[in-house]
């Protein structure tokens, strides 16, 4: 509908030229061919024609170009169908996210009423074969990250926990009787889902120092124990939750229903970063849960490792879609913002610092195309996406650093869009495993030796 409204637009302007000037340019060009290439331009081919034909006339007036994170058009990498889906998810943040993102972040609550709407874009899932999914290339998970991240890293974090962590243990995990109950309503967002990995006392060394237990009793499982920083826990409707086996000390997995006895939360106050994704400590004491519950296909942690391996190139994608926001609001606000009587984007070292981002904004994106090109060939590896994850969060944290110092003071309020960037690039750099664990994986890969202790 968008890209109709865009041609109809195009034609409209065409229609200005008069009926001489149209007489004479018909003598020299086939107008039904220009009518009939126009219908096929896509969306940024026909932004291009629309700003030329508004333009003219202006003669002597500073024609600024366009702000966009995509210096390298890898974007036209994706079908007609792919860069629809990228556009309803744009149009969706900037329209529904980005007026109440600051509101919600400052306040820390979370816009319930948005989950309907999101539903809509029909994004869950979207990898996955079956079940109601899209099953579509894994690109179009990253590039769904990045476009939530680029306008707020919350919203972002809340549906990859939900779409990746949560609907993913099931997918991979899950028995066909588990999937069929789940995912379907999961990818309509009728049911939410929380993943509950990380413990108060262990987080990067979970695989090894699990303190959340789990027990058979009378064809039931018994789970004792506690997790931290689970995001969506404080209203999901399922979180899945891993827990060591007191007799044979594998790790499983459980899908643990909303309102279980024994099952409680309580949300984590005081975030600096991603405030408005409900994060939740987990208390399980003495939970109760059918064997009909247990994830029929996580046997040990190298199960729950497919799950992460699957989602940290996700939050790869995370990173690039939060440097992008961060990047794109600073320079927006450079060009217009005024110093000495002209605008500060005029100026040398404010374009260094500029530069300076979209190199790192570029490096990224043409990593992550990469990482999920491997992905889609069946050929990702933990490493591979251990790399990404790391040089992606390191590179956004320089990114933000850059885009709040060309702000000066402004950079630190939330009307101007960066400090929420500035502060979500912190989570990013911390979650899906720590900057050393991710790099003492690629170590090993290029070592042969495992520096782990």
């Amino acid at each position: 509908m968008q890209l109709f409204s865009k041609i109809k637009n195009v034609i409209h302007l065409m229609k200005e030229v008069d009926f001489n000037q149209l007489s004479e340019i018909s003598k020299k060009i086939d107008i039904s061919k220009i009518m009939k290439t126009v219908g096929e331009l896509d969306e940024k081919q026909l932004d291009g024609m629309m700003k030329m034909l508004t333009e003219r006339g202006k003669k002597g007036q500073h024609q600024l170009p366009p702000i966009d994170g995509d210096f390298y058009d890898m974007d036209l990498k994706l079908t007609q169908e792919q860069r629809d889906i990228q556009m309803r998810v744009r149009n969706f943040m900037e329209n529904e996210i980005q007026p109440i993102a600051n509101d919600y972040w400052k306040k820390a609550e979370f816009p319930h009423e948005i989950i309907p709407k999101m539903a809509e874009l029909n994004i869950c899932g979207v990898a996955y074969e079956g079940y109601g999914c899209p099953n579509l290339p894994f690109v179009m998970e990253g590039i769904i990250a990045e476009e939530l991240a680029r306008v707020d890293v919350s919203i972002s974090t809340f549906f990859g926990v939900h779409s990746g962590l949560a609907m993913g243990s099931i997918y991979l995990c899950g028995s066909e009787e588990q999937k069929q109950e789940w995912l379907p309503k999961m990818q309509k967002m009728e049911l939410i889902g929380a993943f509950g990995l990380t413990e108060p006392n262990v987080g990067s060394a979970v695989s090894g120092g699990m303190e959340t237990t789990c027990r058979i009793e009378n064809d039931e499982w018994v789970l004792n124990g506690q997790k931290k920083w689970i995001g969506n826990a404080a209203f999901a409707d399922v979180t899945i939750i891993w827990a060591r086996d007191e007799t044979s000390d594998k790790v499983k997995g459980f899908l643990l229903r909303k309102g279980t006895p024994g099952f409680t939360t309580e949300k984590i106050e005081d975030k600096m970063a991603l405030r408005t994704v409900q994060n939740a400590i987990i208390t399980l004491k003495e939970c109760r849960i059918k064997e009909t519950d247990r994830l029929q296909n996580a046997n040990s942690f190298r199960d729950t490792a497919k799950v992460l391996r699957m989602t940290r190139a996700g939050v790869a994608w995370q990173a690039v879609g939060c440097a992008r926001g961060a990047y794109e609001n600073a320079l927006k606000y450079t060009k217009k913002r005024e110093q000495f009587g002209k605008p500060i984007a005029s100026f040398q070292l404010v374009q260094n610092h500029l530069v300076e981002m979209l190199s790192n904004l570029v490096a990224m994106k043409t990593m992550v195309y990469r990482l999920s090109e491997l992905q889609d060939q069946g050929l990702l590896t933990d490493e591979h996406a251990s790399l990404a994850k790391v040089f992606c969060s390191m590179r956004t944290r320089d990114v933000v650093s850059h885009a709040r110092e060309v702000m000066g003071g402004n950079g630190i309020l939330l009307e101007y869009n960066v400090a929420r960037f500035v502060a979500d690039a912190e989570a990013i750099y911390s979650y899906e495993g720590t900057k050393e664990i991710n790099t003492l994986i690629v170590g090993r890969a290029i070592t042969g030796y495992s520096a782990f202790v």
